[in-house]
């Protein structure tokens, strides 16, 4: 089982470099310590930054990391992915 606050923390560190607000997924990759193959794991949930593009319902833009990640939380959660 994944750690909810461990893949938090994660994501806002991946993120919170890039420049906000952002306005699409292609605003979020010059952050992310190895681009579209950045990988979070925690417990059993092992994802890249690509793969979480594909789970996410995004609602862009987002005007801070927090936003943003709050989004993805949930997102995760709602398809039951942690």
């Amino acid at each position: 089982m994944a750690n909810k606050d461990d893949l938090r923390s994660q994501f806002v560190e991946a993120f919170e470099d890039a420049d906000y607000p952002v306005s699409n997924p292609m605003d979020l990759l010059p952050a992310l310590p190895n681009g579209p193959s950045t990988k979070f794991e925690s417990g059993d949930f092992s994802m890249t930054a690509m793969e979480l593009n594909t789970k996410l319902d995004g609602d862009f833009p987002y005007e801070t990391v927090d936003d943003f990640v709050d989004d993805v939380m949930t997102s995760l959660e709602d398809r039951d992915l942690i």
